[in-house]
């Protein structure tokens, strides 16, 4: 099952749906028509619908398959991100072949702890977004990923525990300002503006029972142009690993996001390649879809604010 949130204007409010060919079924309207009143409401977030974990799920499925159905032609509506604002967003660093391309060596302690670091749910972009470029680097990049995503509260979890909680699967990319990202992470801290500014993700939440995600081929294009391909086959821990470890001294909440890291040769430092403002990135997972982003231009920072560079 292929989860949308979707809005049918840029004044309407943003409801969830499910992707049936080149149409969307409206679950809200859908559940009112079919005299179903698991959500009474005339729009619902997907966030409500994760937090009702397996009901939810189950009451997703029922309506789609159950008529009167009320339905939007994909073409008429504006699909944004699954979840525009995520509980939580971790990222982790989980495929070595990028940890060797990005930094010449993998330190000892990679193999041990899944490191990670933690995003901004308020920057969050959806498909067709333009992605604003920030003011203080002159390295924007991409990153291939993948995320999981959760219905179930999690503490001190086993690991069939965790693998269940996992609802699905969507597209990410963890936009980063490379010169930034290095510099602050020199001083022992972050990254935080090398990150902060921009995810994006999309552009369906696949639910976990569709799809094996250490199969599926991934690909990024550059303005049509085949910069990577490459798949998780290879990740160090998997998904339901480092969510088992993060809930034996943390719960872990319905809604919250947890990427997989780059893969190998999946970013532009990989590569030496570097994306520019205007350019159209396409970033697209099998079985999933295709997230779609413009590059936007680079923003300007009044003079009387800190003057923050990539220099």
């Amino acid at each position: 099952m292929h989860i949308v949130s979707y809005s049918r204007g840029e004044e309407l409010p943003i409801s969830v749906g499910v992707l049936e060919g080149n149409y969307v079924v409206d679950i809200a309207q859908s559940a009112l028509s079919q005299s179903d009143h698991v959500f009474g409401t005339e729009t619902v977030a997907l966030i409500e619908v994760l937090r009702m974990g397996d009901a939810g799920m189950e009451a997703l499925r029922r309506i789609v398959a159950t008529e009167p159905k009320v339905i939007h032609e994909l073409s008429a509506v504006q699909l944004k991100a699954p979840l525009p604002r995520p509980n939580t967003i971790r990222d982790f660093m989980l495929v070595e072949e990028h940890v060797k391309n990005s930094f010449g060596n993998v330190p000892e302690e990679w193999y041990k702890i899944p490191v990670h670091w933690k995003g901004n749910p308020d920057t969050v972009f959806g498909p067709n977004d333009e992605v604003p470029w920030p003011h203080y680097t002159d390295k924007l990049d991409y990153e291939l990923e993948i995320a999981a995503v959760i219905n179930k509260p999690l503490f001190e979890a086993t690991l069939e525990q965790a693998l269940d909680a996992i609802v699905g699967y969507t597209i990410f990319n963890d936009w980063s300002a490379r010169d930034i990202q290095f510099r602050e992470m020199s001083v022992g801290i972050g990254p935080a503006f090398g990150k902060d500014f921009a995810t994006s993700m999309g552009p369906s939440l696949v639910t976990a029972d569709s799809i094996v995600i250490t199969e599926a081929a991934m690909e990024a294009r550059i303005n049509g142009e085949v910069w990577t391909k490459g798949g998780l086959g290879s990740m160090v821990f998997s998904f339901a690993q480092v969510l088992a470890l993060l809930s034996y001294d943390q719960p872990l909440n319905p809604g919250d996001v947890f990427g997989s890291g780059t893969i190998g040769r999946g970013c532009g430092l990989e590569l030496d390649r570097w994306i520019q403002s205007g350019d159209i990135l396409e970033i697209e997972v099998e079985g999933i879809g295709i997230l779609k982003n413009l590059v936007g231009q680079k923003k300007q920072l009044p003079s009387n604010l800190i003057q923050l560079t990539g220099e």
